[in-house]
């Protein structure tokens, strides 16, 4: 079995030394899926120009929250938004950020009982929030103190 190395952050700066490494690339390729992703969908709780997002909303947690379904999807949106920049910002809180949301829309969804497909799913982009995170305490340091 092939072993990746990673290398300690501070040599990772040398002439693009990261990008030859695939565990950097997975760590960009999945920041960037974390950022743009929750962002987009997050607007589009706004627009409703992909699907209308009250179907997802279990009846139970309709009934649990004060307002409407489209008044929640509005909050959904606002937090989707905000997860998104946490991970442009703080990768390494970010990824576990993501990684409970998604486990609170898979919980939403079991209770639908429709929408089991789309549990599965989300639970592979919770492993993928989680691998993010995990990612990230290597190749997201603060930058030395001067």
């Amino acid at each position: 079995m092939a072993s990746i190395d990673v290398p300690h952050p501070a040599s990772a700066a040398t002439a693009g030394g990261q990008l030859a490494n695939p565990a950097y690339q997975a760590f960009v390729l999945l920041r960037a899926g974390f950022i743009v992703a929750p962002i987009l969908f997050g607007l589009d709780k706004f627009a409703d120009w992909l699907v209308d997002w009250r179907i997802y909303l279990a009846p139970e947690l309709n009934d649990l929250i004060p307002g409407n379904a489209h008044q929640a999807m509005l909050v959904v949106g606002v937090i989707e938004i905000l997860a998104g920049v946490v991970v442009a910002l703080r990768p390494r809180f970010g990824g576990y950020l993501v990684a409970a949301w998604l486990g609170g829309i898979i919980v939403n969804l079991l209770l639908q009982g429709d929408f089991y497909d789309i549990a599965l799913r989300d639970f592979g982009l919770l492993i993928g929030a989680l691998a993010l995170a995990r990612l990230a305490t290597a190749f997201d340091r603060p930058p030395p103190a001067a």
